[in-house]
């Protein structure tokens, strides 16, 4: 048993795991939203609808997304016109775009993580890869590390059709093998593309309008590891701890399915207040053993789901106008990228205290949460430890 207990605790490495690098990644297209209405309604051959577009028109502005990237072009999309029609059979073009185009873009973005790591890839120990749809085996994972020419011994693991609130929900999968496996060196590469749900307008699916102007494209990659090399490694943030929370009877609040016509997005329109309503217990949970009540005193990297959802947290718990500015910049920019999303913030986060001339990466606070949520009705938080920021 002693033989036990001291492999056991060679296993393991001290202090909590830290994002190490980040990276990130779009497609070169895109689009303005206020040009995306006439957009959307003449690829799709639906000028004829003309109150949906108007209805359309107000959604989209309502959204405060500047612009959103895509891979889908219009080219694409005219050689692929089922993809046009809600409810036409076009499961298996999408799949195979996905398939093709997101260990792309995962690359371009783990990369980058790479090169600010700046370690060679053999130190590499770990990979988790995340998206929607590229359902294939071996997976995007098995290619990504193939494309990054990662070690054959690199442990794998892929993810599919977790939400919206993946990503601080592979954070914390990525902290536990961090802080029980020494010297472990994980990379996570997130990517999402609309080319699973870009349906034309349905008369009868009015809420997948709303999905329609939400969603843009984007990659994102992290590395994480715990006892970091300071004469090497420059960590940003520090994972302290995790929580998540299923809403009981929220089953129809955001779901989703995947279908012959591609994924489809079903959202109840009290969504926004059933998140606020059940944010601050995640907060209690994860901050009460520090001695923090004050919202305000911690940094917020917060799922951006849409700007009602951004309002109603900011309203219920009284945040001050600064604490969600950086997911209303990601947001305005880039539209909702579902996993990949919390990992812009993060980037643009750090960016803005080097910037502010900040002592730490987290615009001046120590502690922080990253907060998302997604079909269940899940929530899932992290709480974050802002690291001084080094020369």
């Amino acid at each position: 048993m002693e033989k036990i207990v001291e492999i056991r605790n060679a296993q393991r490495a001290e202090g909590a795991a830290s994002i190490l690098a980040i990276g990130r990644a779009n497609p070169p297209n895109f689009i303005l939203q206020a040009d995306y209405p006439d957009y959307y309604f003449r690829v799709t051959k639906s000028e004829h609808l003309v109150d949906m577009k108007q209805k359309f028109n107000r959604i989209c502005e309502k959204t405060m997304i500047r612009k959103r990237h895509f891979l889908l072009t219009e080219e694409i999309l005219q050689a692929n016109p089922n993809m046009l029609a809600y409810g036409e059979v076009s499961h298996d073009a999408r799949r195979e775009m996905t398939i093709d185009y997101l260990p792309k873009l995962g690359k371009e973005a783990a990369l980058e993580a790479i090169k600010e790591w700046g370690q060679p890839k053999s130190r590499i120990t770990h990979l988790i890869v995340y998206n929607t749809l590229a359902l294939s085996m071996p997976g995007a994972d098995y290619e990504l590390a193939k494309a990054l020419e990662l070690d054959p011994s690199v442990h794998r693991t892929v993810m599919y059709l977790v939400g919206c609130h993946a990503g601080p929900h592979i954070l914390r999968h990525a902290k536990d093998i961090a802080e029980n496996n020494k010297g472990a060196r994980i990379l996570i590469v997130c990517a999402e593309t609309t080319a699973v749900n870009f349906h034309g307008p349905s008369d009868t699916q009015i809420d997948s309008l709303i999905g329609q102007a939400l969603f843009g494209d984007g990659a994102a990659a992290v590395i994480v590891g715990a006892e970091p090399d300071y004469s090497i490694e420059r960590p940003c943030f520090q994972l302290i701890s995790g929580t998540q929370r299923t809403i009981p009877n929220t089953d129809g609040a955001a779901y989703s399915e995947i279908i012959n016509m591609g994924q489809t997005f079903h959202l109840r329109k009290d969504l926004p207040c059933l998140i606020s309503d059940y944010v601050e217990e995640s907060l209690v949970k994860l901050f009460g053993p520090i001695g923090i009540d004050d919202w305000n005193s911690i940094f917020w990297i917060a799922h951006n789901g849409g700007p009602a959802v951004l309002n109603n947290i900011e309203d219920e718990l009284k945040l001050d106008k600064e604490k969600l500015k950086v997911a209303r910049h990601v947001l305005s920019e880039y539209g909702n990228m579902s996993s990949v999303g919390v990992l812009f913030m993060m980037d643009e986060m750090r960016k803005r205290s080097l910037e502010q001339g900040k002592t730490t990466t987290g615009l001046g606070n120590e502690w922080g949460v990253m907060f998302g949520f997604g079909p269940g009705l899940t929530i899932e938080a992290l709480t974050l430890r802002s690291v001084p920021i080094l020369d």
